[in-house]
């Protein structure tokens, strides 16, 4: 019995604990199991925005946004070697369990916007929900360059012009080809986000001597002996689930709120590594 608990603890140690205690990224085994705990919390939060009743729309995904900021920022601040934060508090700081604390205070005040609308305090909860959002961001990003130098200013400028850029030339790709979802401004925001995303990882390993943590980007890059596969492998992924998420899904209200919301995740998943990734080379952290 010793024997088989001896063991358990050690492969809960080697695959989830350690590398949360060291920040040294993925291996097979605790991403299989983060994608898994994903993929649930996505329905667990369908069901609570539900319960809100929120409906998931454009609107509602831009003023969530600033959120994203302030979590990324905040996962920077952990990363800062200034040591603003300790264990066992930093462990909260390292994904995944950033995500849940971001998470917890996204709904805080998602729920206290709602109230306030309710009352009467405020004409729309949007617009105060997404200023409590950038009121946190702003206060992470102060707090970095409190602490931090501006050492690399160039790379926002790249990060943002390379996304942007390479994000309207598929634009204009799709529609001289006259695709409606590839036109569509949300299917293009979550372009943008992914740019981002690889222009961050291109510019941060090809020049700057940064790693990747994730383990199929790591892979790739390592076979390709450059970051940017990051591109046509953001592409790829990207062509294929939203045209699957804007043709197979059903047509109610019900099935749209939850391609809306896979949409915002997946929006997320971009733009989160994006922020955090630019911010870090740009103080050099």
């Amino acid at each position: 019995m010793s024997y088989l608990t001896d063991n358990i603890s050690q492969f809960i140690n080697t695959y989830y604990l350690d590398p949360i205690r060291t920040d040294d990224g993925y291996n097979l085994v605790n991403t299989f199991t983060w994608a898994v705990v994903l993929g649930i919390c996505i329905f667990g939060v369908f069901r609570l925005l539900e319960k809100l009743e929120v409906k998931i729309t454009p609107r509602f995904i831009l003023s969530i946004l600033p959120f994203v900021l302030a979590g990324s920022s905040l996962r920077v601040l952990e990363d800062s070697p200034a040591g603003i934060f300790h264990p066992p508090f930093s462990y909260l700081l390292i994904t995944p369990n950033i995500y849940f604390l971001v998470f917890g205070i996204t709904v805080v005040c998602l729920w206290l916007s709602i109230r306030l609308q309710k009352a009467g305090l405020v004409k729309e909860y949007h617009s105060i929900f997404a200023g409590f959002g950038l009121a946190w961001f702003l206060l992470n990003l102060g707090t970095l360059l409190y602490y931090e130098n501006i050492v690399v200013a160039y790379v926002p400028v790249f990060v943002l012009g390379a996304g942007i850029g390479l994000t309207f030339t598929f634009y204009m790709v799709a529609r001289r080809l006259k695709s409606s979802i590839f036109t569509d401004p949300l299917n293009l925001s979550i372009l943008l986000a992914h740019m981002l995303d690889a222009s961050s990882t291109y510019i941060g390993i090809d020049k700057l001597g940064y790693f990747e943590k994730h383990v199929l980007p790591s892979y790739l890059i390592k076979l390709t002996d450059t970051a940017l596969v990051m591109y046509p492998l953001k592409l790829i992924i990207f062509v294929g689930v939203l045209y699957a998420l804007d043709t197979q899904f059903e047509k109610d209200e019900e099935s749209n709120n939850l391609k809306m919301l896979i949409k915002m995740v997946i929006l997320i998943l971009g733009l989160s590594p994006a922020t955090r990734n630019t911010i870090r080379m740009m103080l050099g952290i």
